[in-house]
């Protein structure tokens, strides 16, 4: 079908591209038109695409229409091969902790085994070093950043961005262990260098006391 062929998004290389908070970088998003069907239709369905001419033809038309073939097949990327990683490594030196320490020396030694990574972009997330650090200097609380956090939410699911990051979640359970930490580290007694970072868990994942419901509607 060469006479069909999509022309494909041509991508620039990582270091070409803007990924800082104020740049202007086009984000392309594909228009789905994906025929929705159920019950004998998806039979008759799966049975056209076996078929060894109409199958290939019906799947051809079906990738394009849904810009697969523009954004993945015949795709032109303008990054050099990678023979080798590029991530930087750097052995560290091996130390023996003492056991029977208090939780608040545990937590100062695992924050001396954490290295600080060089920023490569102007922009950056938070790293578990960065919030462990923030607590235990006083600059922020566990409290705070989960207001924030939760604000972030709430906002990024109304009707202007309806992005809705997070499916589920219990806002006042949430504030009831940032609490819990606050005065952990207000005692100095932190669990540990996680002790307040906030993490996601993907819907997949069971976690109590929350369902699973693998990105469906239905249970």
């Amino acid at each position: 079908m060469g006479f069909l062929k999509t022309k494909g998004e041509i991508y620039k290389a990582v270091e070409d591209v803007d990924v800082g908070p104020n740049s202007n970088q086009f984000y392309l998003t594909a228009n789905v038109k994906a025929p929705r069907m159920a019950g004998f239709l998806v039979k008759v369905f799966a049975w056209l695409l076996e078929t060894p001419i109409f199958g290939s033809i019906m799947l051809y038309f079906l990738k394009r229409n849904n810009l697969i073939h523009k954004l993945v097949t015949f795709a032109e990327l303008q990054e050099s091969p990678l023979y080798v990683p590029l991530h930087y490594y750097e052995g560290g030196k091996e130390e023996e902790n003492q056991s029977g320490a208090s939780p608040r020396e545990q937590v100062r030694q695992a924050l001396g085994c954490m290295v600080a990574p060089k920023p490569l972009y102007s922009f950056s997330r938070w790293t578990i070093l960065d919030y462990s650090t923030a607590y235990n200097s006083k600059l922020i609380t566990p409290t705070k950043v989960m207001e924030r956090f939760l604000s972030a939410v709430e906002h990024s699911s109304t009707p202007s961005m309806q992005m809705s990051f997070f499916i589920n979640f219990d806002a006042h359970d949430i504030l009831r262990q940032a609490a819990q930490s606050t005065h952990r580290y207000q005692q100095g007694e932190a669990l540990s260098v996680l002790d307040g970072v906030p993490i996601g868990i993907k819907d997949e994942i069971d976690c109590m006391p929350y369902p699973t419901t693998g990105k469906h509607t239905f249970k």
